[in-house]
């Protein structure tokens, strides 16, 4: 990660501080902004940043570029970023308004740091896919739109991905002769590819990142066709993303406490950590050991502050036994009878990995925190970005989406993605590079 994911300081303190107590009882949204290279991301963001008033006037006069302001400047943090003018890694700002509270990931829109805008949509409520007006061939027809790769590519992985909310920003609007009618057939053209897709986007508002409108405060005077709400009007009501609750029991064994002090297992039984996957714990459920198959039942549940308490998905978790079994970091433990636990699965994949995916290879698959080996048994097609048909595929090269069947070393409890998000999601590591291949999506 990289420096630029420091805390944003206060610039205006007690307007701000005012604005964090009215939002502190409402979910803070984690969002992400996506898109094609320099379509304005980092520049949304800052843009954000300083008309919510949240950095300070210093940090301001330090983010000059060639005697200008450069609101980029305020995300890209590493030093290869600042000098080549381009997002790399992942920067997260953090900021709030009277109504919400917001963790915002600026992911980069290189095609090479794909892998990166996978790791934060993962986690993400909802996401701003960026078009740049100026890029675009809107004033040829009503229905073409021209819409860039990597635009199409962020909208399908986060649709993959199930963030819940996916909105689409136009920007530069303000660069373009006529911004009503580019807006409309843009609009027209990201439709029809949501459509053809199965994507429901929640809106689209035109912007102009660098000018401010439209991003903090609406425009009222019809500018572009549009008198909806602000970018930031629509984000505060957005909703954030729902735990798996209503599924059956899953929780993956993070770490092992070896010797619990809590007054109530004087016994000295272990602590079992993690977050809860899916479902809930209850004291005197029970519960299966996957891989052993041992069973056991639930004496006692603890928060993160070691109270007792029953805990739902989405939530870390203690969890003493009521006897001692076999269990490390990397264990599930399950509902008994919920799962299916299977050693071949068909999944949809997002390949990361310079190297191309070709059938045969074996790699390192992590569940949870569980580690097993999974060969790449075939690939089944290729999902083609421009048309959205799926083709006959022998290899998957680097960005690619497709899907593929895994035969695994040892069984795992996989769950569909659609139906519990960690169940359903494996990565594949390299085993001799170790670097992460791909992200999986169990279907």
């Amino acid at each position: 990660m990289s420096n630029a994911t420091n805390n944003i300081a206060n610039s205006q303190g007690q307007s701000l501080a005012a604005g964090q107590n009215d939002a502190e009882h409402a979910a803070a949204l984690r969002f992400i902004t996506c898109g094609s290279v320099d379509d304005g991301k980092s520049t949304l963001i800052g843009r954000l940043l300083v008309d919510s008033k949240t950095v300070l006037q210093d940090q301001l006069a330090g983010v000059h570029r060639n005697g200008e302001v450069d609101l980029a400047l305020l995300t890209d943090g590493l030093s290869a970023e600042r000098e080549q003018g381009i997002t790399i890694d992942v920067a997260y700002r953090y900021f709030a308004t009277a109504k919400r509270k917001f963790i915002i990931g600026d992911a980069p829109g290189h095609e090479q740091y794909t892998r990166n805008m996978v790791t934060a949509a993962s986690s993400a409520d909802a996401a701003v896919v960026l078009v740049d007006a100026t890029k675009l061939h809107w004033a040829a027809t009503e229905e073409s739109g021209g819409l860039l790769p990597q635009t199409r590519r962020h909208t399908l992985l986060a649709h993959l991905l199930r963030v819940p909310s996916i909105v689409f920003a136009i920007n530069k609007l303000d660069a373009v002769a006529d911004a009503a009618t580019a807006f409309r057939r843009i609009r027209a053209a990201l439709e029809a590819f949501t459509h053809a897709a199965g994507i429901e986007s929640v809106a689209t508002v035109p912007v102009s990142a660098l000018k401010g409108w439209n991003v903090v405060d609406a425009q009222h005077d019809g500018w572009a066709g549009y008198d909806g709400p602000s970018l930031l009007q629509l984000l505060e009501g957005l909703p954030n993303t729902p735990a798996d609750v209503e599924q059956p029991f899953a929780f993956p064994v993070q770490w092992v406490e070896k010797f619990s002090a809590s007054a109530d297992t004087s016994q000295g039984r272990r602590t079992f950590w993690g977050r809860v996957a899916a479902g809930r714990v209850v004291p005197g459920q029970d519960i299966t050991v996957l891989p052993s198959g041992q069973t056991a039942k639930v004496a006692q549940v603890l928060d993160h502050a070691r109270q007792p308490k029953d805990i739902a998905a989405g939530h870390s978790a203690g969890i003493v036994l009521d006897r001692e079994v076999d269990v490390s970091r990397g264990d599930w433990l399950l509902a008994p009878g919920a799962f299916e636990p299977a050693r071949e699965i068909r999944a949809t994949v997002a390949w990361l990995d310079d190297e191309p995916l070709v059938p045969g290879r074996v790699y390192w698959a992590l569940h949870g925190h569980r580690w097993v080996k999974a060969k790449v048994k075939r690939i089944i097609d290729r999902l083609d970005i421009q048309t959205l048909a799926r083709e006959d595929a022998s290899e998957l090269p680097a960005n690619a989406l497709g899907h593929i069947e895994l035969a695994l070393q040892e069984p795992i409890a996989a769950q569909p993605f659609t139906q519990a998000r960690t169940l359903g999601s494996l990565i594949l590591v390299d085993t001799a590079s170790h670097k992460t291949a791909a992200a999986v999506l169990v279907q």
